[in-house]
C-alpha cells in the first residue's frame, strides 16, 4: 500500500526562502500549496492568493486546501518583511505593520490550520524566525522584536498542542541572499542626530545579507526539518549561526549585546 503524500502549506512561497522551501518539499514528495499575494508559484506548486494579515482571506484559503486535499500535514509560516531605522523616529504605522505581518499574520494562518491538524491528531508547524530574534539588531529594532515574538509564540504553542500529536519548530536563519534585502523598508530619519549610524548599520547588514547563504540551501534545510516528526524547538541554520545561538546562551547578555553594538551600532 502506497504511503499517503503529505500536504504542505507555505506562506510567502512565491519568492526567497519560501519559494525554495516549497520546491524542496515538492521534491520530497509532498503536495505543496503556497499562500501569497503574488501569483508566481514554482512549477508544480499550487498557488492560492491571500493576504495573511486578513483573517477572512486566510480561512478561505485554508478551507480551499482542505476541500481539495482533506488535510494539511505541514505548515511553514515564512511570510514576512523587514523595516529599519531608529526606534524613536519610526512611525507607529510602520512598527505596527511589521508586527501585523510577521507575527499576527503567522498567528492567523496557524489558528486556521490547527483545528484540522487536531482532528487528524498529527501535524508539523514551522515558523521562520531569525537570529535577530535572540540577538536583536540596532536600527532593526522592530524586525528583531517581531522575530523574537515569533520564537516565543512557537515555544509556547508547542506546549499547548503537544497532547494532539502536533510538533512545532522555529527556524533561526542568519544572513540569506534573497530579495528580502532590497524589499526592506528603510528610513534614515534622524540619521544626522545619530551621527550617520543608521545608514552605516543598514549598509553593513545589507552587505552581510548579499554575501549570505543561498535561499536554496536554507529552503532545503527548512524542508528537511518540516518532514521530521520532531526536533528541538529552536534551530539555527548553518554552522556559524548555530555557534552564535549557543554563544548567545552562554555569554553574559551584557557582553553579547556589546559585540552586536560593535558590528551594527558604530
Amino acid at each position: 500500500m502506497s504511503e499517503i503524500k503529505k500536504v504542505a502549506l507555505v506562506t510567502g512561497g512565491s519568492s526567497g526562502i519560501g519559494r525554495a522551501t516549497a520546491v524542496s518539499l515538492l521534491e520530497k514528495g509532498c503536495t505543496v500549496y503556497e499562500l501569497s499575494r503574488r501569483d508566481n508559484p514554482p512549477e508544480g506548486v499550487h498557488h492560492i492568493t491571500a493576504d495573511i494579515t486578513d483573517e477572512a482571506q486566510v480561512r478561505s484559503a485554508v478551507d480551499e486546501v482542505i476541500s481539495r486535499e482533506g488535510r494539511i500535514d505541514i505548515l511553514v509560516n515564512n511570510a514576512g518583511f523587514g523595516i529599519s531605522g531608529a526606534a524613536e523616529m519610526t512611525d507607529t504605522k510602520a512598527s505596527h505593520a511589521q508586527l501585523e505581518l510577521n507575527l499576527y499574520g503567522a498567528d492567523n494562518v496557524t489558528r486556521a490550520v490547527l483545528p484540522h491538524m487536531r482532528e487528524k491528531k498529527s501535524g508539523r508547524i514551522i515558523f521562520v524566525s531569525s537570529i535577530a530574534g535572540i540577538l536583536p539588531i540596532p536600527f532593526q529594532l522592530w524586525y528583531s522584536v517581531s522575530k523574537a515574538a515569533v520564537a516565543s509564540y512557537a515555544l509556547a504553542l508547542q506546549n499547548e498542542i503537544r497532547p494532539f500529536g502536533i510538533t512545532v519548530c522555529a527556524i533561526l536563519p542568519g544572513d540569506i541572499a534573497t530579495g528580502f534585502t532590497d524589499a526592506r523598508e528603510k528610513s534614515s530619519d534622524g540619521d544626522n542626530v545619530y551621527g550617520g549610524r543608521i545608514e552605516r548599520s543598514v549598509k553593513t547588514m545589507e552587505k552581510d545579507e548579499r554575501g549570505g547563504m543561498s535561499p536554496d540551501k536554507a529552503g532545503g534545510y527548512i524542508a528537511k526539518l518540516a518532514m521530521k516528526k520532531r526536533t528541538s524547538p529552536l534551530k539555527a541554520i548553518g554552522f556559524s549561526y548555530k555557534a552564535v545561538a549557543v554563544l548567545s546562551k552562554l555569554l553574559p547578555r551584557r557582553f553579547s549585546n556589546y559585540i552586536v553594538s560593535l558590528l551594527y551600532a558604530k
